[in-house]
């Protein structure tokens, strides 16, 4: 295959996904330029320009650093046209209009490199359609890129070839979304709204018909279909008031004029409460109101029979939690059976699904895998529906399914087609060792053999498919119940350490494993990558790396001894911060997701990060009343140190110390591993991974590096300057007025002050020389006496009994 390098890409439409797309391929450090029409009034890239502007207000933020805006390169059709010669990918995102595209193509087109891609960020519209005019050479390098909103945070790219794009194109393109830009593609074959959206807006416009059937609230639907079911928390009716009541009625119009001979073409009606509400300019969240409004503090929920908004709040009954908690079979066997509304409405719209799915698989994907990841990915379920149809017995429920639909409860009379029923798949269900069924091919096809995915230690796991389970892969060195080191194979000379504890907080028995990982690397092999496989589980980006020290375990001491009890966990979780600094082997570790307090801690002490792009760090120990003991406010302090060393400022080590203060007296956490190095969390010398799948290959292939270039570790700084007393008077002021203020409260004052004390070194004259251990032993003395206080242990408690911080 050869090889296409897309050095700078140009995105057409300044509008809200072509800015967005362009942010995220910024993120991705690929230069772009981003055309709209010329302003009538003002600059003539006045319309990029307001767009550029606009990203750095958008929430959820589009840009890894809201600065890195100034990098999108404005241009309009009529000054800069001829500089499309100079881009390797065009992507088209103007509106949803099939002759407004045209339009532009026809501008366009002449202008576009002979070896550039061209596509089209249609979410619906037919790529054939849309390449119609062109001449054969462009029909070859054209095709659909189809990229969910927002672009930054959605895993999913839909890739749709025309009948001419050439195959070596769509590989090309495949493997730059998925290692550069780090999304997870799917090949969808040229049908109105391709996959995920065909499949996702039947599913709602099911949810809706079959609520209405069963007399249910919009919100105790959303309560029904949301986390209960392993989906977005948004659910159904919050996902379309998220997504955009107009776009909704947009991508239901496609199908409506697109499938006239569709078999569910009457669910493709407009349901009236959406028109209405549109026609009422009530689009959802852009506008404020949808099917659910926000009245102050309150979100209210839009009653269909009055068109009023009434009080929110309607559950499931908790018969639902204690049936979806049992095995798949006997699950689905319990919704179908037992005679309640909500469970007979669940029953209903899982039926009505793998109806569909079954019914249009071979019309609009290869195989039943694209389906599922599809879904997955762009709608944010944790199991495709192909995989609940398998896990819970493919046969009964194909049969059940079958029933429903000739004693007519289904959405359709169309049968279930025939290699449900008659091919290896009655027996085997759509997923084997071989890979995932393709009605058409009328066999399993394996996984795609593109090299990029040879980056991929483990691709997205799909239920009954054989892939690579990450908890048992490799040849495990040791295990406990707190962790596991393992090799690859038998040749490997890596070690990687994974967590078992939950959210990979840090406790005892963690770090007695880190301390016997280090051990056995440094005897036998060449370093050691710690990688959690939690960021796995749902084949899209995840986490979390750790959420930090596990309080919970290092209660029993406290109840037992006060908190004095505590100080030998904190010196022993410094001990292996330190083991892990100073270890023979370099020490790697792969981030994604967060890494907070005690996990943050160990990123900085370890000798290379190599961090997934939507990585949140921080030092949030505040939250709980605390400081960071485990080398966290040490390494700061160092850090700043060899800063201030480096200009020549030594006297000035307060400048130095002024960010990484108030990130760790505010708790502030980085919103993209970006935000992390601008922090001084990662450093320059760091790796930023785009797909979370490559994150733990290329953590080893950096770990290797290290070890073949003669890693040693640093040398053990004992003469760090430290800015004293007299900094911490200075940071002591201004917190008096904020707290004066009435900004922070009396108890963050109290450990902001201490926070400023272990960071400035102590109670000493500024320029001082101490070592880590005067450090080390501040944070500890800082901590247990804090952990002594009321209100620190009231904040304990609340988050231990609820997750979030208490103010106090």
């Amino acid at each position: 295959m050869s090889t296409l390098n897309i050095k700078k890409v140009a995105v057409l439409g300044a509008g809200v996904m072509g800015a967005q797309i362009a942010a995220h391929l910024i993120n991705a450090r690929v230069p772009v330029l981003l055309f709209d029409l010329s302003a009538k009034e003002g600059p003539k890239n006045g319309i990029v320009l307001k767009a550029i502007e606009n990203l750095k207000k958008l929430s959820p933020a589009p840009l890894g650093v809201k600065e890195d805006a100034q990098y999108i390169e404005p241009a309009n059709y009529d000054d800069d046209i001829e500089q499309l010669k100079t881009c390797d990918l065009v992507i088209e995102a103007i509106a949803e209009r099939m002759d407004w595209k045209h339009n532009l193509y026809k501008k366009v087109s002449p202008h576009i490199a002979p070896n550039a891609i061209f596509a089209s960020n249609t979410s619906g519209l037919s790529i054939t359609e849309l390449s119609k005019g062109f001449d054969d050479e462009l029909k070859a390098r054209f095709c659909g890129v189809h990229f969910f909103n927002p672009p930054r945070y959605m895993h999913l790219v839909e890739l749709i070839p025309t009948g001419q794009t050439k195959p070596e194109i769509l590989d090309q393109l495949e493997t730059f979304l998925t290692s550069v830009i780090g999304k997870g593609v799917v090949r969808s074959k040229d049908t109105p709204n391709f996959i995920a959206n065909r499949v996702g807006v039947f599913l709602i416009l099911a949810v809706i018909a079959e609520a209405e059937k069963y007399g249910l609230r919009f919100d105790e639907v959303d309560d029904l279909t949301g986390a209960r079911l392993g989906r977005a928390k948004s659910a159904t009716f919050r996902t379309v008031d998220v997504v955009g009541l107009d776009t909704m009625a947009h991508v239901i119009k496609t199908m409506q004029d697109n499938l006239p001979d569709d078999p569910f073409f009457s669910v493709y009606k407009t349901p009236p409460v959406l028109e209405a509400l549109v026609k009422n300019g009530a689009r959802g969240q852009k506008t404020g109101a949808g099917f659910y409004r926000k009245e102050g503090k309150a979100i209210k929920v839009l009653d269909p029979k009055t068109a009023q908004y009434v009080d929110g709040g309607a559950k499931a009954n908790e018969l639902i939690d204690r049936i979806l908690k049992r095995p798949p079979q006997e699950r689905f066997k319990l919704l179908r059976e037992t005679d309640n509304k909500q469970v007979q409405f669940l029953w209903a719209i899982f039926r009505d699904v793998f109806h569909y799915i079954a019914v249009h698989l071979e019309s609009i994907a290869d195989n039943a895998r694209d389906v599922d990841l599809a879904i997955r990915w762009g709608f944010g379920w944790n199991q495709g529906p192909f995989e609940s149809w398998q896990a819970a017995g493919w046969k009964q429920i194909a049969e059940w399914v079958q029933q429903d639909i000739d004693e007519g409860k289904a959405l359709s009379n169309a049968r279930l087609p025939a290699w449900v029923f008659d091919t290896p798949v009655a027996e085997q269900g759509v997923y084997t060792n071989e890979g995932s069924w393709s009605p058409a091919a009328r066999k399993y096809e394996p996984r795609s053999t593109l090299p990029v995915y040879a980056k991929q230690v483990f691709r997205a796991p799909l239920v009954g498919e054989s892939s690579a389970d990450a908890k048992t892969y490799g040849k495990t060195l040791f295990e406990t119940e707190h962790v596991r080191a393992w090799i690859d194979s038998d040749d490997s000379d890596v070690v990687i350490l994974s967590f078992h504890s939950k959210m990979n907080t840090i406790g005892p028995g963690v770090l007695d494993g880190i301390a016997q990982a280090i051990d056995l690397a440094e005897k036998d092999y060449a370093a050691l990558v710690i990688w959690q496989l939690t960021s796995l589980q749902l084949g899209a980006p995840g986490g979390p790396f750790s959420a930090g020290a596990n309080l919970e375990e290092a209660m029993p001491a406290f109840m037992m001894s006060g908190a004095k009890g505590i100080e030998p966990f904190v010196k022993k979780f410094q001990d292996t911060m330190m083991r892990v600094k100073y270890a023979n082997v370099p020490v790697v570790s792969a981030v994604s997701g967060i890494a907070l307090g005690g996990g943050c801690e160990l990123l900085l002490q370890s000798a290379k990060r190599v961090a997934h792009v939507e990585t949140y760090m921080g030092l949030v120990e505040i939250g709980v009343g605390l400081v960071p003991a485990g080398g966290g406010l040490k390494e700061t302090a160092l850090r700043a140190a060899e800063a201030a060393s480096a200009v020549n400022a030594t006297s000035d080590l307060l400048k130095f110390l002024q960010k990484p203060f108030e990130c760790a007296a505010t708790a502030k956490v980085s919103t993209s591993a970006f935000e992390a190095l601008a922090m001084g969390y990662l450093k320059l010398s760091d790796t930023i991974v785009f797909n979370v799948h490559e994150l733990l290959d290329i953590a080893r292939k950096e770990a290797r590096a290290l070890s073949a270039s003669g890693y040693r570790p640093p040398l053990r700084a004992r003469q760090i300057p430290v800015a004293g007393r007299s900094a911490i008077s200075t940071i002591k002021a201004s917190l008096v007025n904020m707290r004066d203020g009435r900004f922070i409260s009396d108890h963050d004052y109290l450990i902001a002050g201490r926070i400023a004390e272990v960071m400035c070194g102590g109670d000493i004259e500024a320029g001082s020389l101490v070592d880590e251990e005067w450090l080390l032993a501040l944070e500890r003395r800082a901590f247990v006496e804090l952990l002594g206080t009321q209100k620190t242990q009231e904040r304990i408690m609340g988050m231990l009994q609820t997750g979030k911080p208490v103010r106090n």
